[in-house]
């Protein structure tokens, strides 16, 4: 544990070298220098550093959104409204939704989650948040819910996903209105979980969904992994995959996703889910801690999937 614990205290000096959002008024109040992270294998082996605090998931939720929307649509129909490729763009930008064509490039990015929000199954908005937390709650073996306060200073600061949702409207990108899809997505992306929740998603992954209750195809799950790791990490995707070689997933609270399909840190073997919160992020928007933890973490337990 020693080799863990200096890789842990390491990153979290990085805390200092990042700023928390503040776009978003309800996250501008995270303590900048909180730094956890919890690692589990197949044998329910947890190894974690201050895992108790609660946090939204934003845009890691993005994966889960589209994996329920796929596997309830078949992939053929969900291509038909987003693609699987990377952008290098922000994400939220709409320069892609005007180019010739015109369909979100990928689900990781807003334009591609705000579609999925309004593909996701169920005749309301309750329905279609409720096919998501449900997918959720059979992952990480307990109920999930929705940081009212979150959603709230998101829905009002929301203008620019807004304006988003009515060009994907207007270019035919959204099966459901603009307000249902913004709203469906503001409250996924509100979703409150820990560190030890996030580490059991990322081995859901690790273990293709096996003996899990949260049935899902194998092409599905393959999918979303390959996403991960070409887009997970917003337009730092290409440095992540180049550098640090695991699907992953983050969000602008600093939540991180971190996928080892068969590895060996430590007392932890085989399939190892990696669940950060790190709420100091780059520019990018991705946890500076959460990033150095795994580079480090990457390097010296050889984790590279190529």
């Amino acid at each position: 544990m020693k080799k863990l614990q200096g890789i842990y205290e390491y990153a979290a000096q990085m805390t200092a070298k990042g700023k928390v959002a503040t776009y978003i008024p309800a996250l501008a109040t995270a303590d900048p220098n909180a730094f956890a992270v919890s690692l589990v294998s197949m044998e329910d082996k947890i190894v974690f550093w201050e895992c108790t605090q609660l946090f939204t998931l934003q845009s890691v939720v993005k994966v889960f959104s589209f994996m329920v929307a796929m596997n309830h649509h078949g992939i053929k129909e969900i291509m038909r409204y987003v693609d699987v490729e990377p952008t290098g763009d922000s994400f939220d930008s709409i320069v892609r939704l005007e180019s010739h064509n015109k369909k979100p490039f990928n689900p990781m990015i807003n334009a591609g989650a705000i579609t999925v929000a309004s593909l996701l199954p169920g005749e309301t908005m309750y329905e279609k948040v409720k096919s998501v937390t449900l997918f959720l709650e059979k992952i990480i073996g307990k109920k999930v819910h929705i940081d009212n306060e979150v959603y709230l200073s998101k829905y009002h600061a929301a203008d620019y996903n807004r304006a988003i949702a009515y060009i994907l409207q207007a270019n035919g990108f959204l099966k459901s209105d603009v307000e249902e899809a913004l709203q469906v997505y503001l409250q996924l992306c509100s979703i409150s979980v820990n560190v030890a929740d996030l580490a059991k998603m990322a081995l859901y992954f690790a273990t293709n969904g096996k003996n899990s209750a949260a049935t899902c195809s194998k092409e599905v799950i393959h999918i979303a992994k390959a996403l991960m790791f070409t887009c997970g990490m917003y337009n730092a995707s290409g440095k992540f995959a180049a550098f640090i070689g695991l699907p992953a997933k983050s969000g602008v609270s600093g939540a991180i996703i971190a996928v080892v399909k068969n590895g060996a840190i430590e007392h932890l073997q085989g399939p190892i889910g990696i669940g950060i919160y790190g709420p100091a992020i780059d520019q990018v928007g991705n946890s500076v801690a959460g990033i150095a933890f795994l580079t480090q973490l990457s390097k010296e337990y050889d984790l590279f999937c190529l």
